[in-house]
C-alpha cells in the first residue's frame, strides 16, 4: 500500500476520534476516489503514491470547478463548503508550483524541442511530452498548455 494512502486512513481516524466532520468527509470521499481507481480495469491494482497523487490532483480540480459553478449560480454557502474540502486535499498534494517556475520549464522545453527543427502543432505536443511529468500534481493542466501555446506563437 502506498505511504500516501496510509497516511490518509490515519488521518481518517484522527478526524473521526477528533470530531472532524469536514475532514473526516472529505478524506473518505478521496479514499473512495482511490478505491474506485484500484478496481477499475480488468484486474485489481496497487496504486503507487504517484498514481494517488494523481487522484488526488482530479478531486481538487472538481472542487475547484464546483466552487466556481456554485459561486456563479449565487450558491456561496455550497461554494464555500467545496472550497473547504479543497483546502483538506491540498494537504496531500506536493507543493504547487508558481507561475515562474511553470514558465522556466516551458521555456527550457520549447529551447529544446525548437532546436531539434520542430514546429507548430507537432511541437506543442514534444514541449508537453516533455513538461507533464515534471509539473505533474503542481499545477494546472490547461495553464500549462496556455503557456506553451504562447511560448510556440501558435
Amino acid at each position: 500500500m502506498s505511504a500516501l494512502k496510509d497516511q490518509l486512513q490515519s488521518d481518517l481516524t484522527v478526524a473521526m476520534k477528533g470530531r472532524d466532520e469536514l475532514s473526516a468527509a472529505t478524506i473518505r470521499m478521496v479514499l473512495t476516489a482511490i478505491t474506485n481507481e484500484e478496481v477499475a480495469g480488468k484486474e485489481h491494482r496497487e496504486l503507487s503514491d504517484d498514481d494517488v497523487i494523481t487522484v488526488l490532483g482530479r478531486e481538487a480540480k472538481k472542487r475547484r470547478e464546483a466552487a466556481e459553478a456554485y459561486t456563479d449560480a449565487g450558491r456561496e454557502e455550497l461554494a464555500e463548503r467545496e472550497r473547504s474540502e479543497l483546502d483538506v486535499i491540498a494537504r496531500y498534494l506536493p507543493q504547487p508550483l508558481t507561475e515562474d517556475e511553470v514558465r522556466a520549464l516551458v521555456d527550457a522545453a520549447v529551447a529544446e524541442v525548437t532546436a531539434g527543427g520542430a514546429s507548430g502543432g507537432q511541437a506543442m505536443g514534444q514541449v508537453m511530452k516533455i513538461v507533464q511529468p515534471q509539473v505533474k500534481g503542481r499545477a494546472d493542466g490547461g495553464s500549462v498548455a496556455a503557456m506553451v501555446k504562447a511560448a510556440l506563437g501558435i
